[in-house]
């Protein structure tokens, strides 16, 4: 906070604040939060993390995946809107929802990875859906540790982002429009419209070329 106070004392006539994943109480005219934890104030823009997670569900589906995990945990933020997401999508396909599919605590990916492995009642997970491409990175090798390939035996779905890196298969993900949010704030800084977010911003569908 001493920081924003410093920066909007003379040095900057607006200020944005992108991804707090803790809740900040700013409630000031000349500050934009952008997917930020607790932020519904008219100067935020938000993600639609549930549509995410339902439309990463539906991909995953459509590909045979019908056992689906889920590794998201609240310190990552939003875990109650992916969760209703991934309910949603399960509905819609008339699949059951197994709470042991689902690790919404701090529990680290790796240590998430073995229990499902370790667990009878999940030992057949097909697909895996993680909150990052951070995440992405450290479940894929733990993973293929256990003989589990990527994506022919589990298929990762990244709700933030997709991976790039050697040794690393290129996963489907959702990926916001940086585009589309610089649209938004610049709306917001030129007209200073009352409310710069409007309807949460949704990502698009990113599909790995094979």
């Amino acid at each position: 906070m001493n920081s924003l106070e410093e920066l909007t004392c003379g040095l900057c006539d607006n200020v944005l604040i992108i991804g707090a994943r803790f809740p900040l109480n700013i409630n000031r005219p000349d500050v934009v939060l952008v997917d930020c934890l607790d932020s519904e104030g008219d100067n935020s823009i938000q993600f639609d993390h549930a549509f995410a997670a339902e439309t990463a569900c539906h991909y995953l589906i459509s590909q045979g995946r019908r056992q689906i995990a889920l590794i998201h945990p609240q310190s990552s933020g939003f875990a109650d809107q992916v969760l209703l997401g991934y309910k949603h999508a399960l509905e819609k396909n008339f699949l059951p929802f197994n709470r042991n599919l689902v690790f919404l605590d701090n529990t680290s990916p790796s240590v998430a990875v073995q229990e499902l492995v370790n667990n009878a009642t999940t030992l057949n997970f097909n697909a895996l859906l993680v909150s990052d491409e951070q995440q992405a990175q450290r479940v894929v090798p733990q993973l293929q540790a256990f003989n589990r390939a990527v994506p022919q035996n589990v298929m990762v779905f990244s709700l933030a982002g997709s991976l790039q890196l050697p040794g690393i298969p290129t996963i489907p993900a959702i990926e916001y429009s940086m585009d589309a949010m610089a649209s938004r704030i610049v709306n917001w800084l030129t007209e200073k419209t009352d409310n710069p977010g409007g309807s949460p911003l949704r990502g698009d569908l990113i599909i790995p070329k094979h």
